[in-house]
């Protein structure tokens, strides 16, 4: 898995390319430990992010629940079919902002 990164101020985004897996997921963990500080609006891209596993769906509950904590805002972005699916028969898709 890679991560592109591109900060404006508080704004941050983050383009995920591969799989997010129990494997990658630590790695994306600690990119957002590092990234997070002073960003109020977090938009992650899912364009060439080919799989999301429930290790990498913790990942995203635990950074909307931070990110929330300081009145910030995340956003999935172009989030594919199979993840959308995943995200709708679970709830979540209620639960994140979806773009």
């Amino acid at each position: 898995m890679e991560f592109t990164t591109q900060k404006n101020g508080s704004d941050l985004t983050i383009a995920l390319s591969g799989e997010l897996n129990t494997v990658t997921a630590p790695s994306f963990s600690a990119l957002l430990e590092s990234e997070l500080p002073g960003i109020k609006s977090l938009t992650l891209d899912f364009t060439n992010c080919d799989y999301v596993s429930s290790a990498g769906i913790r990942v995203l509950l635990s950074t909307l629940k931070r990110i929330k904590e300081i009145n910030g805002s995340m956003t999935l972005k172009n989030v594919g079919e199979n993840f959308t699916e995943v995200l709708e028969n679970t709830g979540l898709d209620a639960v994140f902002d979806i773009a």
